[in-house]
């Protein structure tokens, strides 16, 4: 077992680079997808159907959604948003995306729910997060959108709440133990991996904490922290294990590629990030890892970049 103390301690420091000495995954390969119509960072990603959609971002793009068909290698643009937005979470659930949060007009955090209906290529308003808040992170779970932590006014929160798209409607839960920003969630066998981030909007400030979620019983556990601190990452499961990708710290962004597997609780490491970078969409399609957009420097960069992990 993982004391508070220990936990603590691990989380919070190295330069962007550092790495503990893990095992590594065993051997996979990045090859290059097709580059991105426009170049963004700070997006959200999701899986609906066969397209994977990247949305919001920086650079003027906070409108912006566009969709990535991987069997074709190729993109199409698709209705833009309601409401610009960056530093947003998206989840697919009930053959829709659901846009959560994020910040809108600078950095004003925002409540806003939009669900896409990808047949009819069209937007429309939910209810209202009941907490407003940036850069947090989301993921989906039993037919529910699971909302943890974020920021709004660079102060972190630690709300965690619940949306039904059946019913339209949130419900609190227990709160995440350690309010953070600029973190990612995955699921694995219904139990949620909240992983890494920033204090109060500060990557001077990243962490290594993975607090682990179990949604039947309403309940957090500590689990081994990540070995790289750091914030601006992006996550997906994969074969039952969570990759964790990119990242960015003052001293500049990140290669590392480290994989969590919540049943031994352990993590290795996989082969590095061809094109380091932040604020990206990470997500699993049929077996393999895609990264795109995201900024290849600190701060408000940005790129077009695609790239394919075969495990």
């Amino acid at each position: 077992m993982i004391t508070r103390r220990q936990f603590v301690t691990a989380a919070i420091g190295l330069a962007a680079g550092s790495c503990l000495d893990l095992p590594v995954a065993r051997p996979a390969s990045w090859r290059r997808g097709a580059d991105a119509p426009t170049r963004r960072s700070e997006v959200a990603a999701a899986v609906l159907g066969e397209a994977i959609y990247v949305v919001g971002g920086f650079g003027g793009a906070g409108g912006l959604v566009e969709a990535y068909h991987p069997l074709a290698n190729r993109w199409e643009r698709r209705t833009t948003l309601p409401l610009g937005l960056h530093h947003t979470a998206v989840v697919a659930m009930n053959d829709y995306l659901f846009v959560v949060g994020g910040y809108r007009d600078g950095w004003i955090a925002s409540d806003a729910v939009l669900a896409y209906d990808a047949g009819a290529d069209r937007w429309q308003a939910r209810r209202p997060m009941p907490t407003a808040r940036g850069a947090l992170a989301a993921a989906g779970h039993a037919g529910k959108i699971f909302a943890f932590g974020g920021a709004a006014a660079s102060r972190n929160s630690t709300a965690t709440e619940v949306y039904d798209p059946v019913t339209d409607a949130w419900q609190a839960r227990a709160p995440l133990p350690t309010g953070r920003d600029h973190h990612a969630a995955a699921v694995v066998d219904g139990k949620i991996s909240v992983i890494g981030g920033r204090l109060n909007g500060s990557y001077a400030r990243n962490l290594g904490i993975v607090e682990e979620y179990n949604p039947a019983a309403d309940t957090w556990r500590m689990r081994a922290p990540l070995p790289t601190p750091r914030s601006g990452i992006g996550a997906a499961a994969l074969r039952g294990r969570i990759y964790v990708v990119g990242g960015e710290a003052p001293e500049g962004t990140f290669s590392q590629v480290e994989i969590f597997d919540p049943v031994s609780n352990r993590w290795s490491r996989g082969p590095d990030l061809p094109t380091p970078r932040h604020g990206l969409g990470v997500v699993a399609f049929q077996g393999r890892l895609y990264v795109l957009a995201g900024g290849p420097t600190p701060g408000g960069s940005a790129s077009a970049a695609v790239e394919i992990l075969e495990p």
